[in-house]
């Protein structure tokens, strides 16, 4: 069965040709550009699933382009996985803050590009279908119009804060967020949020959640996300 179109913008040939013989053996469809205004008014033209977005590209670059899709209304919501072959963290943060869903470093395997795909693909499904404020992740059960947070039908005490804080990440299980990310969403009513305060925040929210602590991973640093549950 033909799956959704994946738009590949890499300047590499070998690289696109490989990525694309790989999706198309998985059962997408694909189009592909060589630059980044090429392959952002294919993006524009075409309004893929999913965008493979090279960094290092001749002309515009990646991060200009993401930056493009994300001002432009119909594209806007396309998710963004950064094909790059700098993973110094400094370029990982950048493009996560400025919209990126997903980073992958280079050298990589075909097939592990196709998982990354896939599961940023089901991300967006879930994230789509909002149940009136329930967000049910593993054992943690968080009512956000009620304001109630249960583990295991054990209900746990947060502040403000810790409450948007885990439903925030909750929310979009295995997306990375920087910690910038994370204070432009969670303005706490009952603490003040910065950069730094972050990681007291997740400490004490880590207390809190007791034996499945383990679900808010530190991505080393990037910034922090709710581990993707199998």
């Amino acid at each position: 069965m033909t799956k959704g179109m994946i738009c590949v913008v890499e300047d590499e040939e070998d690289i696109r040709d490989l990525i694309e013989l790989q999706l198309k053996r998985e059962g997408y469809q694909t189009v592909s550009s060589a630059s980044g205004e090429g392959g952002l008014e294919l993006i524009r033209e075409k309004l893929p699933e999913l965008v493979l977005l090279d960094l290092m590209l001749p002309g515009m670059d990646g991060f200009d382009v993401c930056r493009a899709l994300r001002s432009d209304k119909s594209t806007r919501d396309i998710p963004v996985i950064m094909l790059t072959a700098r993973g110094e963290e400094a370029d990982i943060v950048t493009g996560l803050e400025i919209g990126a869903d997903d980073y992958i470093t280079k050298p990589f395997s075909p097939r592990i590009v196709v998982s990354r795909i896939k599961s940023v693909l089901r991300r967006g499904s879930r994230n789509s279908s909002d149940n009136h404020g329930i967000i049910e992740y593993g054992s943690i059960y968080i009512d956000q119009p009620r304001h109630i947070v249960k583990v295991d039908g054990k209900q746990v005490d947060l502040t403000a804060t810790e409450f948007k804080l885990l439903s925030f990440l909750c929310k979009r299980p295995g997306w990375v967020f920087t910690r910038q990310q994370i204070v432009d969403n969670v303005r706490g009513e009952d603490y003040a949020v910065t950069e730094r305060s972050v990681d007291v925040q997740v400490v004490g929210l880590r207390k809190k959640l007791g034996e499945v602590a383990d679900v808010i991973e530190t991505v080393r640093g990037v910034g922090y996300r709710a581990k993707e549950l199998s």
